[in-house]
Parts: structure tokens; C-alpha cells; sequence
């Protein structure tokens, strides 16, 4: 017997009832992104890979996919390379393209090379899969959705301020209770530079930003591992553990950071952006552990979690001066932000927060008596399309127990019959497939009463 075919480990089959929920998902955040002027794009699947290495920090570079090279891959290979097993090296020669490992540094290589097409600001959202080579476990994924929205060549806190509530906008519209936590790079430089250790922000930055998923003991270890004197993790255990409301924080961190410029100008842009975000329907933070491992970001970061489940960030974000410069157009300042789409289906799974139109495909099945009963069924139903009822007419003439079968087996909430004494008086018998009503109704009728 031939083996049961499977997927790779981390990806998902997603059959019609789970699409329709997705694109529930999708539509509502391009919805909201289009209420703010973004305008949609789309970037190839796979990139040069010298457009995605060095951009994720050692850590990111690890997760990519990395694309043989067509043909003879191996020409040019010499025994000794792959007997050395130098993989960093081989990678370099075996691989020219990868996956994208998220949507900003695409966009950023998008920016560069479509410049002279683009006003500034411009405000881009993308909506596509990307591709991460990590341990799959709960809500991490190994291909997964994001939803990007993003402006560029604009300096002002105001796009923070926006994006924060677009954040809010969409997870009102789904029902889902969030907590948006905000930090800034800034503020982090400005804590390394008080303990001695300007050097180690990105060591400090990527154990820091692990604090959730291993906790402070395994993160202080990391630290020590990373070079930091234990005098150095000792400093950072109050700002670590910091609480109070978020005026008292900026407050204690106004003297935690004195004397020191960059620590002060991320508190100053923090608190900016909390004092416009006052009418926000969702819990905001300010959470000094928030790091947001990726190199790119250099002022306020984002990450949003939702309250009533146990998952991880369900979308995050940033600002981040430096990332066009890297492909040689320095001076482009561009901020972000991301919705995990397969994490919030997750969510939206749990809490069971669909509303029930998204998850009817067919509002209206005709059942098939035969050759003339199809043929008087197909212009009420197209008049029933028309009207914008999702409507079938069952393709087989079979017996009526099995028509009624497929429509309770699709939760198909009306059924139209129509035989000989409903031809001969222009009428169908609509049944209410949740109640068991039946009306004898015109067609104008039937489209009135699933309308209403």
C-alpha cells in the first residue's frame, strides 16, 4: 500500500471553511489599512539572498531558507569544501536566492529600486506568506501570513500614532481584548550605555527580548554567556522588573537614564506617542523588557498581545532610520508594523469570535428533481445571485434525502424546492433548514425573505 503523502512540519492544509475564515481575517485589515491611504503591494517569494543576509541579526541568518541553485549546483565544489563541512561557505556558493524571512527587508530592497516611481511618504500595506526555519511549536509556524503596513520618508511620531490606531481599529473589529506594549531602541542604547556595556545592545537586546519564553534566570545566563560582568546583569534586574503605571515608569526612568542623550530622546518619543493614544480602546504598556530582536529597528517598537489567550505576539513592529541605507540610499526613515495573521486565526479559533455570515459559504441551495426543474430553478437562482445571496443548484438529479444531507453537511441555512405544483403556480417552497419552516414564495419573495 502506498504511503499516506504528508506536509513539511510547521506548514498547514487549509480546506474552504478555514479559508473563509482567513479571508475574513484578511479583508478586515485591508479594510482598516485603506481607512489610513495604504496602497497594496506584492514582492516575489524568493529573494536574492544578498538582500536578506546580515538584515536579522546572526540569529535571523540561521532561520533562512535557503534556495539551491538550479542545474548542476555542485559545479565548481571541491571534495575538501564539503568534507571541511564549512556550511556558511558552502551556503554562499550553492545558494544565490532564499525565502523571504519577513516582509520589511523586501520592501525596504522594493523602496530602493523603484524610488524614482514612488511620492514620499509613501504608505505601502502586503498582505503574503513568508518562510521561517524555526522549531515549529504552538503558534510558531514555519510558513506563515503577515500583514505589513508601512510608511516611509517621514520622520513624524504621527505615523506611530497612526499605526497604533489602526492596531486598535482591527482587533476592536474582531472582538479580540489586546494589550499593545511600546519601548524604543533608544531607550534600550540608553540603559547599555548606563550599565558600561554600548558595545553589547545587540547581545542585550536579543536575550532580553527572550524573557517571556525562557524567563529572567535562563536571560541573565545569556547575558553573562554574551560578555556582560555580573555587576553589568545586576544593574538591569530593576530596570528589567520595572512596574507602575507608565508616567511613573518614564518618570523613574527619566533619572535611571540622566545625563544620557539617546536614553532621554527614546522617552521623549514614547511618551509623545502615549500622550496621542489616550482615547485608545486597548490596554497600552510601556514595557522596558520589549526588544524586538531584529536589528533594523532604531526607535519605538511594538508588539501587541492578546488577553485571553495563552499565545505569543500577535503583531509587532517599528521604527527603523537605517534599513534602506543598507542598500545604498541612505537617510530614508520608514516605519512599520505586522499582523500575524495564522497567530489571530489561532485566536479567533479559541475564542470562537466568527461572526456566523463568515462561516456560511452557501446561503441558498435549489434541489434537482430532474431536466425541467433545473431549467425553471436557473433564473431564480441567478436573480437570487444577483441579489447577492450565495446561492447553488444541485448538480444531480438524486434522491431528495441525499440533496438534504449535502445541505445540512454544508450548513446550508435555506433550501428552494421546486416540483410540478410549484412550477404550475410560478412559486418554490423555501425551507429554513435551522427552524424546518417551509413558505410557498415568488422568487422576488424568496430573495426578501433570506435578505431579511
Amino acid at each position: 500500500m502506498a504511503q499516506k503523502p504528508s506536509i513539511p512540519k510547521g506548514t498547514r492544509d487549509f480546506g474552504p471553511q478555514e479559508m473563509a475564515c482567513r479571508n475574513y481575517i484578511f479583508n478586515t485589515i485591508r479594510q482598516v489599512y485603506a481607512l489610513y491611504g495604504f496602497q497594496q503591494i506584492e514582492t516575489p517569494a524568493m529573494e536574492n539572498l544578498g538582500t536578506l543576509m546580515g538584515k536579522y541579526g546572526e540569529e535571523g541568518d540561521k532561520l533562512l531558507f535557503k534556495i539551491l541553485n538550479s542545474g548542476d549546483f555542485l559545479k565548481g565544489i571541491s571534495g575538501e569544501d564539503i568534507s571541511h563541512g564549512a556550511t556558511g561557505h558552502l551556503a554562499a556558493q550553492l545558494c544565490e536566492k532564499g525565502l523571504r524571512y519577513d516582509l520589511t527587508v523586501p520592501f525596504a530592497r522594493y523602496v530602493v529600486q523603484h524610488r524614482e516611481e514612488l511620492t514620499l511618504p509613501f504608505r505601502r500595506y502586503q498582505i503574503q506568506p513568508v518562510w521561517r526555519a524555526d522549531r515549529p511549536q504552538k503558534g510558531r509556524y514555519r510558513e506563515f501570513y503577515q500583514c505589513d503596513a508601512d510608511v516611509v520618508g517621514s520622520d513624524s511620531l504621527l505615523n506611530e500614532v497612526e499605526l497604533m490606531q489602526i492596531v486598535d481599529t482591527v482587533f476592536q473589529r474582531f472582538g479580540i481584548r489586546v494589550c499593545i506594549k511600546i519601548n524604543n531602541r533608544k531607550i534600550l542604547s540608553g540603559i547599555a550605555e548606563m550599565i558600561g556595556a554600548a558595545d553589547k545592545i545587540v547581545d542585550i537586546t536579543v536575550a532580553i527580548d527572550k524573557l517571556d519564553k525562557i524567563g529572567l534566570e535562563n536571560v541573565n545566563a545569556e547575558l553573562l554567556e554574551n560578555g556582560l560582568s555580573e555587576a553589568q546583569v545586576e544593574k538591569l534586574q530593576p530596570i528589567i522588573s520595572l512596574s507602575g503605571s507608565n508616567t511613573e515608569k518614564i518618570a523613574t526612568m527619566r533619572q535611571v537614564l540622566a545625563g544620557i542623550e539617546v536614553g532621554q530622546n527614546g522617552l521623549d518619543e514614547v511618551e509623545y506617542v502615549l500622550s496621542k493614544l489616550s482615547t485608545l480602546t486597548s490596554q497600552l504598556e510601556l514595557d522596558l523588557t520589549l526588544a524586538r530582536g531584529l536589528n533594523y529597528y532604531t526607535g519605538c517598537i511594538f508588539e501587541v498581545k492578546a488577553l485571553d489567550v495563552q499565545i505569543g505576539s500577535i503583531t509587532g513592529g517599528g521604527r527603523y532610520d537605517n534599513l534602506t541605507g543598507i542598500f545604498g540610499m541612505p537617510g530614508i526613515s520608514g516605519v512599520g508594523i505586522s499582523f500575524g495573521a495564522d497567530r489571530i486565526y489561532d485566536v479567533l479559533n479559541q475564542l470562537e469570535l466568527y461572526p456566523e455570515e463568515v462561516t456560511t459559504a452557501t446561503q441558498l441551495l435549489f434541489v434537482n428533481f430532474g431536466q425541467a426543474e433545473a431549467d425553471y430553478c436557473l433564473p431564480i437562482a441567478a436573480r437570487a445571485r444577483q441579489a447577492g445571496i450565495r446561492t447553488e443548484i444541485y448538480p444531480d438529479s438524486v434522491k431528495m434525502k441525499k440533496q438534504m444531507q449535502y445541505a445540512n453537511a454544508r450548513n446550508i441555512p435555506y433550501v428552494a424546492i421546486a416540483g410540478e405544483s410549484e412550477m404550475a403556480e410560478g412559486k418554490v417552497m423555501l425551507k429554513n433548514m435551522i427552524t424546518g419552516e417551509q413558505k410557498l414564495l415568488a422568487a422576488e419573495e424568496v430573495i426578501a425573505e433570506i435578505l431579511k
